[in-house]
């Protein structure tokens, strides 16, 4: 990637960050209930990581 980005380019980047990091941690009773214990992680929409999956960015 160039050493200085283009502005339209960081905005793409910054919506990508957000969608890959976990969702809020209360969001694990409201689906399961009080007692089930769940990663919040698994309620994110899109799962990518910079080694594995590549984005069009």
């Amino acid at each position: 990637m160039a050493r200085y980005k283009h502005p339209s380019r960081k905005k793409r980047l910054t919506k990508l960050r957000k969608q890959t990091r976990w969702a809020p941690f209360w969001t694990v009773p409201k689906i399961y209930g009080k007692t089930r214990r769940v990663h919040p992680g698994r309620h994110t929409k899109l799962k990518r990581h910079w080694r594995r999956r590549k984005n069009k960015a």
